[in-house]
């Protein structure tokens, strides 16, 4: 080997050993400390000194991030223990923002409307501790979407007068398989304090009555309670909601096909009696206890829509004006005025195809006929019990007419 191979090969062991050294050196934190137990105890000390600059304040978001089928009454609320909200905005995916409230306290927050469904949301929340000391949070869920959530709709309406007659119907937009669930959400007690039962018609249909018709001038409150509650797997109810009616006086109607004859009570008393044409020999008025659920002024009355048709599939009547239109059945009986017929007929000869007929005349303009003051002195939920007609008894569930049930009957088909 020459010199000057020599010479350039100690230079390159002399600069490789300088490498190893400044490496060794680089690496040697502390010569009494092991590597791996000084990163972690200078790591520990670290996250101390941040804890203890941290802020005491807590805050919770609910629902939890990233939660689907979230409530839209209940669901969004920001709370802080040992702190105070500073902060709080709640927005929709695509920005739009959603107004909320601050407690007196600044320790809760809570949406001032109600959340839409298949909405997905995010909110950020920030607070302050007593050293004013800020702590941040943010959340992301999204709420129930119209497949999976339940609505019933009800009848009476918040805030309405009806007759003593007028049961609590709900009709629910889904299929209910859990009813025990869902009839436990739904309460409805009244200030004469009746026992109210709830009965299902069917997997959509719930009515809630007393043993007796409901007590004049009494106040029933229904409360819907279903926010959350599962009517079905993986179907969710989204109504919080508390309705209140008053009940009227007490009139209740007897309609006798035998003696033509209709006598209107309240309270027991006779107010008045009205002549009648009820359903002719080949189309007899169903029997029973008939509560009324619609009133029209006018109405069309076709009889091709509840079976009456002729040979050419058209119907065998085609009314367009028919005046004073009081609904009993939801397969058409009515309590209704009649101007097209004889005079002579009401009193003396059944010819309908099924209704209760009252004279009247043509406009729904004169109130001085029988028609129009029956029409005038009835309201939603008076009960209309038709007698001696030789036909069947109405079904309970056709219209509001539960009262054709006796209570035990009544009592069991509730799921609770």
């Amino acid at each position: 080997m020459t010199d000057s191979r020599r010479r350039r090969g100690l230079m390159t062991a002399s600069a490789l050993l300088g490498g190893v050294l400044v490496l060794t050196a680089c690496s040697s934190g502390d010569s009494n400390a092991s590597d791996d137990g000084g990163n972690s105890s200078s790591q520990a000390k670290a996250d101390e000194a941040a804890a203890k600059k941290s802020s005491e304040a807590q805050i919770k978001i609910t629902p939890a991030d990233g939660s689907n089928n979230a409530s839209i009454n209940n669901s969004a609320a920001v709370t802080v223990s040992k702190g105070t909200l500073t902060e709080v905005t709640m927005t929709t995916a695509d920005g739009t923002a959603v107004q909320g409230t601050l407690s007196a306290d600044k320790t809760s927050w809570k949406p001032s409307v109600q959340l839409e469904r298949s909405t997905t949301y995010k909110l950020s929340a920030s607070a302050k501790d007593s050293k004013g000391l800020e702590a941040h949070e943010n959340a992301s869920f999204t709420t129930v979407s119209p497949d999976n959530s339940f609505i019933g709709n009800f009848t009476p309406e918040d805030g309405s007068t009806v007759g003593v007659g007028m049961p609590v119907s709900i009709n629910f937009n889904k299929e209910i398989t859990n009813k025990a669930a869902v009839q436990k959400g739904v309460t409805v007690t009244t200030s004469s304090g009746q026992e109210v039962v709830c009965h299902w018609f069917s997997t959509v249909r719930m009515d809630c009555r007393p043993e007796d018709y409901w007590k004049e001038n009494s106040t029933v409150t229904l409360k819907l309670a279903l926010d959350g509650v599962e009517g079905a797997g993986g179907v969710y109810g989204v109504q919080q909601k508390t309705v209140t009616f008053k009940v009227g006086r007490n009139q209740v109607t007897y309609v006798d096909a035998q003696t033509k004859q209709m006598k209107v009570t309240q309270d027991g008393k006779t107010v008045k009696t009205i002549p009648i044409s009820a359903g002719s020999p080949d189309n007899k008025t169903y029997e029973g206890q008939m509560v009324i659920s619609e009133k029209f002024k006018e109405t069309r009355m076709n009889g091709a829509t509840v079976g009456f048709t002729d040979d050419d599939g058209k119907g065998e009547y085609d009314i367009k004006d028919v005046p004073h239109a009081m609904r009993l059945t939801t397969s058409g009986t009515f309590v209704h005025g009649n101007y097209w017929g004889a005079k002579s007929i009401f009193g003396a000869v059944n010819t309908s195809h099924g209704c209760v007929g009252l004279s009247d005349t043509k406009g729904a303009n004169d109130p001085n006929t029988p028609a129009a003051w029956f029409y005038n002195n009835s309201i939603i939920g008076d009960v209309v019990v038709v007698q001696n007609t030789g036909d069947k008894t109405v079904s309970p569930d056709n219209g509001l007419n539960g009262w054709n049930m006796d209570w035990a009957q009544w009592k069991a088909g509730s799921a609770v």
